[in-house]
């Protein structure tokens, strides 16, 4: 397995300062956000495939530094109910999968999207139970007319320029569990993976390692970000919390490796990734709101890497 960074965690600096304070840390990949959610200061796929030149700096950078790229990243919703806004997604999208192809890597990072509750909805609505009946209604036009359609789509352009989409599990999204993410794949077929972040398992109350054995070789990238769980405000307030991510009496927040849960979980982890044949970036994301990203970033890789050897 190799180590790895999401560069958005330095976007505020210029890519040749990034991936010289990652070759300081011994990275051997970086994921690289180029639209949709994700920060495109290091590079957008629309500008890059429009600027032959532009592209060159950025492929040198790359070169220069010895680090591979693990991963585009292009978290979006290109099923927003909002056409104007899925359009832009949606291009996005393909715009990665085309700069990925360019630039010899073999996947792009996005999430599922999520729907209104109909024709002529204006924000998603993520359905998380079934009754009353209405909101079992909503989810079936949800996937049958608008996600599964638009996934079998982006699959097979995918799959015609050799690229893998790694869909990554988050909660607001229709594929946000392993169950969800199986049945994208049951109609997409194998050019629909998983960005596996335990992150966002560990809330829900989802055993990651449960997780990966059910996934199995559908997981071709992973992030290594923690969740801590604060039992007693659960046993208060439940899991589902509205208020801002990185405020620290939620019940659960976002944390660095090995600051949520300890390394036994983690090892756990490793494992049973191996037993899947995983051999792909374990990619650091950054969202622990104590920590600066270099003190943050630094605790991350000194906690994963004896655990990757």
């Amino acid at each position: 397995m190799k180590l790895g960074v999401f560069s958005a965690i330095y976007r505020d600096l210029p890519i040749d300062q990034t991936l010289a304070k990652l070759s300081e840390l011994g990275v051997d990949t970086v994921e690289v956000g180029c639209g949709g959610y994700s920060a495109t200061a290091h590079a957008s796929a629309i500008e890059l495939l429009d600027n032959p030149e532009r592209l060159a700096v950025f492929r040198t950078a790359i070169e220069r530094s010895g680090i591979m790229i693990s991963a585009l990243s292009c978290h979006g919703n290109p099923v927003h109910p909002q056409a104007e806004l899925a359009d832009r997604y949606h291009r996005e999208f393909e715009a990665a999968v085309l700069l990925a192809e360019q630039l010899g890597v073999d996947q792009v990072i996005t999430f599922s999207g999520c729907p209104g509750d109909g024709r002529g909805g204006q924000a998603p609505n993520w359905v998380t139970y079934p009754w009353p009946e209405d909101f079992s209604a909503v989810l079936d036009y949800q996937w049958h007319d608008v996600v599964l359609p638009y996934w079998q789509r982006s699959a097979g352009f995918a799959r015609e320029h050799g690229i893998r989409i790694a869909i990554e599990m988050h909660p607001g999204f229709c594929v946000y569990n392993p169950q969800t993410l199986i049945r994208l794949r049951e109609v997409t077929g194998d050019a629909i993976c998983t960005n596996f972040d335990p992150s966002h398992l560990f809330w829900q109350g989802i055993d990651p390692v449960a997780a990966i054995r059910v996934l199995g070789s559908s997981i071709s990238h992973v992030h290594a970000k923690d969740t801590w769980i604060d039992a007693g405000n659960i046993r208060e307030q439940g899991v589902l919390d509205f208020s801002q991510t990185f405020n620290e009496s939620r019940p659960w927040t976002f944390r660095t490796v090995g600051q949520g849960h300890g390394i036994a979980v983690w090892q756990a982890m490793i494992d049973a990734l191996k037993q899947t044949g995983f051999d792909g970036a374990i990619s650091i994301e950054h969202e622990d709101s104590r920590l600066s990203v270099d003190d943050g970033l630094k605790q991350a890789a000194d906690f994963l890497r004896p655990l990757l050897v």
